[in-house]
């Protein structure tokens, strides 16, 4: 070819030109001298032979050049596939091996693997095979392999990333944590002691938290009386976390042996940012916590991802009456600037829910504000169910106050107060595109905090020691500035509410608890009506037994339920499924699992404090208090939520790492 191309664009244009220049010459030398037109003739035979030469002599080497040239491509090219740590393997269309390079059997250690079968070479790439999977890791034989497959062509590609993943998992490990440990109630406890008892009882608490800190090398400094800094790396943290952060039982049986029974508060920051991203972290997962009741670990991610651990007692009582005084106070402030006040409880309003807003309706009106209590009829439990209709059938002034969701945004204004009363995420309540529509927005809670809370809300009042909502509102309610005058069924209502969410005063019971169902019993409650309200029907009733009949003991006093999958329940009846459940001996904690009437799958779970049934319902993205917590999940089945329910036990068990 180069031949050819040569003749054609060099070698025979010049002879062609020298034919025309020879041509001219003789014309010339015939008119002037032959001798000229001859030695023209000899310079001209010379050149064209030595043009024939040159191009002789430069395909000669220029063959040479190609022929060197290729066999380096093709020494190259074997290189690449036979010695290059990539490995290469292509399949048929039954997934038997036609080629691999040598590195792809020096990654698999088998020999002769021409013909075989994926699986029975590797599972793993027999698995790949079946779909395609880029930039994903894959171990085989203790070596780490980013595995791309394409499955057009049929080839499997693997790149040994061993050391990569080394340096990054020593990097992870490197990574700075910073934290801050809180004693929850160091002040309260010190008030009134003798100096030398609380020196004595500060550098106790200082010496625990100093040894733990020391064994597991965290830098400590006490930065006040009741707050610790600590700064650590990520693998120290992944030792704590597995220790379940012994620490806080260490402090609360130490000094509790002293006769002063001390709580911390642990919040730590983490992720791939700057000191202060992380100092801020921490102290957004201490305020997460002590929102939460305190006595546990709150680890925030820079993702916005929170894992908690501890929480395993019920909270150290340390709300005032000055406080509820204050709040009361400002609650009445925040309803005279408003046009209206909106009431909201969650989904599915149970007794305290609905108990608790009919105490703030009642707050509204006492201020002379008109105050709209938001329910969706359509979903709501039996026992919340009997009493709408108890006010619906004999309460006309109180049920003309009550409007559905639709009604409740086609009235609001600017000036419009929104409460939520007996949650704290957007997502639980009635109606969230209230929460979203309304300015002003007021919490009022007895749950310990989660992660999803709503934003910029004016007034919060979230006491997790509280026994329920409706016990907070009857506080509110008590130091209202006007003189209240409870009609029957408004009392018995909220008295209904601390009923239930006691489980008639045998649970998250306080002085204060009592005292605020005296306050509703002076007022009128109908303890009969109340009695009434909560009893349970027959068909019910039978439901609830079928579904403890199924239960059975997982692990460590554990004990789990699964209903009947094509039946649905009421929320409340699922609730008292576990809540009997808990009565039987040996159980330390209850799980019950059954579908809802609009088709989600409701954990149900309750504990008798020992193990703390918040945290493995927040796992499943609910929520609740330590002994009382619930969780909704769709798009599964109930044996798929069961094994789901199994493997967030199991990992709260064996240390609560996410």
């Amino acid at each position: 070819m180069f031949k050819q191309k040569f003749k054609k664009e060099i070698y025979f244009p010049v002879v062609l030109l020298n034919i025309f220049m020879l041509c001219i010459f003789i014309f010339i030398g015939y008119q002037i001298s032959w001798v000229y037109t001859l030695i023209y003739v000899v310079i001209q035979v010379l050149l064209v032979f030595i043009t024939y030469q040159a191009f002789e002599h430069f395909k000669y080497f220029y063959e040479q050049y190609i022929s060197t040239l290729s066999k380096r491509l093709q020494r190259s090219r074997d290189q690449a596939f036979n010695e290059i740590p990539i490995g290469v393997l292509i399949y048929s269309a039954d997934l038997e091996v036609e080629w691999l390079n040598p590195f792809m059997a020096k990654i698999l250690e088998k020999e002769a693997l021409i013909g075989k079968n994926l699986k029975e070479i590797n599972e793993i790439l027999f698995g790949a095979a079946k779909d395609e999977m880029k930039d994903e890791y894959i171990e085989i034989h203790e070596r780490i392999y980013k595995i791309d497959i394409r499955l057009e062509e049929r080839v499997i590609y693997l790149f040994d990333q061993t050391e990569y993943q080394s340096l990054k998992m020593k990097h992870d490990q490197e990574q700075s944590v910073i934290g801050y440990i809180f004693l929850d109630n160091y002040d309260e406890v010190t008030q009134g002691i003798l100096d030398q008892e609380n020196a004595q009882l500060s550098a106790l608490v200082s010496s625990i938290i100093t040894e733990w800190a020391q064994s597991y090398g965290i830098l400590l400094k006490r930065i006040s009386s009741e707050k610790f800094i600590m700064i650590m790396n990520n693998e120290i943290l992944k030792k704590v976390k597995k220790s379940k952060f012994h620490v806080l039982d260490a402090v609360r049986e130490k000094t509790s042996e002293q006769g002063f029974l001390i709580t911390l508060s642990i919040g730590i920051g983490i992720g791939p940012c700057t000191l202060l991203e992380l100092a801020t972290l921490a102290q957004s997962s201490l305020d997460l916590t002590l929102g939460r009741g305190g006595d546990q670990v709150s680890i925030k991610s820079i993702d916005g991802e929170v894992q908690f651990f501890g929480g395993k007692t019920n909270p150290v009582e340390k709300r005032t009456r000055v406080r509820a005084r204050i709040i009361s106070g400002a609650l009445q402030e925040l309803i005279n600037e408003s046009d209206k006040v909106m009431i909201m409880g969650h989904k599915f309003p149970d007794m305290d829910s609905l108990g608790a807003a009919i105490g703030i309706h009642k707050i509204a009106q006492l201020n002379q504000t008109n105050g709209f209590i938001v329910l969706d009829q359509e979903n709501i439990d039996q026992g919340a169910l009997r009493l709408v209709y108890e006010i619906k059938d004999n309460w006309p002034d109180l049920w003309e106050h009550f409007i559905s969701p639709e009604v409740a945004l086609e009235i609001c204004t600017p000036k419009t107060l929104l409460v939520i009363v007996d949650t704290h995420k957007p997502s639980m309540t009635i109606e969230k595109r209230l929460v979203d529509r309304i300015s002003h927005t007021i919490v009022i809670d007895h749950h310990r905090r989660g992660e999803e809370f709503v934003q910029d809300a004016t007034l919060v009042y979230m006491e997790p020691y509280a026994s329920s909502t409706a016990e907070l509102v009857t506080e509110l309610l008590e130091y209202q500035k006007k003189s209240v005058s409870l009609s029957t069924i408004e009392a018995t209502a909220m008295l209904a509410g601390i009923i239930v969410d006691t489980k008639s005063f045998t649970m998250r019971t306080g002085s204060r608890t009592f005292n605020a169902a005296s306050y509703l019993r002076q007022q009128g409650a109908d303890t009969i009506l109340a009695q009434q309200l909560l009893q349970e029907g027959y068909a019910d009733y039978l439901k609830k037994i079928a579904i403890i009949q199924g239960c059975y003991m997982y692990k460590q006093g554990i004990c789990i339920a699964v209903a009947n999958g094509d039946i649905t329940y009421e929320q409340v009846l699922i609730a008292k499924a576990a809540d009997t459940m808990l009565s039987i001996e040996g159980v330390a904690a209850s799980f019950v699992i059954a579908k809802r009437e609009d088709q989600k799958i409701s954990i149900s779970a309750r504990s008798n404090g020992k193990i703390n049934v918040q945290i493995i319902m927040e796992q499943l993205k609910g929520g609740g208090h330590l002994t009382n917590a619930a969780t909704q999940i769709e798009n599964k089945s109930v044996q798929e939520v069961e094994q789901l329910l199994k493997e967030k036990i199991d990992l709260y068990l064996e240390g609560g790492e996410e």
